[in-house]
């Protein structure tokens, strides 16, 4: 079975516009589940251990840029540089392809005006589509996990699945989509998910290429990892754009 885990960079919301980051990013990881919950989790807590002696802390990019909830010791310079160091080896090594949905909301706005989709349920659909493809028709071969949030942003996200399951998508018809993903679950940050952490790892780099900002290694690891046609082509498989 597979997994696609989810995670987002941006604020979802069209009614506050961020000028300095002006993005919203859903994006995430496939993996086997066998391997999600074996040699990913073994490889992070590993890299947990050896950096910070103890495994409970969980990787979130704000708080890493942030120096916080234990990761105070980033403020080091030559700490900072180890960390990053290990930290993109880690990834590169890894075994995973990411699937993702960006989407200018300045220029979604203003193009739909007031018929514009949310960019939360615009990029699930997106996302939900591709993961489909990538399990191909294997009954029960998909489930895709997600962060909860809050419990009004988490009901939403209960709705749009069960209108996903009711109503399909664009490209892809209801019945498979319940044929094929077993399920969307929510789960907590606490609950130290490695899949989960892997995910907010690799959407803020996506974030930051669409927008123009400079590149760091994060993104050029990211950029290999996409998933892809068999000409290689990114865009539309590992990658969607919005609007285009």
């Amino acid at each position: 079975m597979k997994v696609l885990f989810l995670d987002e960079s941006g604020d979802h919301n069209l009614s506050v516009i961020d000028p300095q980051y002006p993005m919203f990013v859903l994006g995430g990881v496939i993996m086997g589940k066998s391997y999600a919950e074996g040699a990913l989790a073994q490889a992070l807590a590993e890299f947990k251990q050896e950096m910070f002696g103890r495994t409970d802390i969980v990787l979130h990019t704000a708080d890493i840029t942030r120096n916080r909830n234990g990761f105070e010791e980033l403020k080091n310079s030559s700490f900072r540089a180890k960390f990053y160091t290990g930290l993109n080896a880690l990834l590169r090594q890894l075994d995973f392809s990411v699937v993702a949905c960006a989407i200018h909301k300045d220029q979604h706005l203003s193009r739909y005006g007031v018929a514009a989709l949310d960019p939360y349920l615009l990029s699930l659909d997106v996302l939900v589509e591709r993961f489909c493809f990538d399990v191909g028709r294997v009954s029960g071969g998909g489930l895709i996990v997600a962060e909860k949030r809050d419990s009004t942003l988490d009901r939403q996200l209960d709705l749009a699945w069960l209108n996903l399951k009711i109503q399909g998508t664009r490209f892809v018809q209801a019945h498979d989509i319940e044929d094929r993903i077993l399920g969307l679950n929510l789960r907590a940050k606490k609950d130290n998910i490695a899949g989960l952490q892997l995910a907010d790892l690799v959407v803020s780099p996506i974030g930051r290429h669409v927008l123009g900002k400079p590149d760091k290694e994060d993104w050029f690891i990211v950029q290999e990892k996409f998933r892809r046609n068999r000409r290689g082509v990114i865009e539309g498989y590992g990658l969607v754009t919005l609007p285009k």
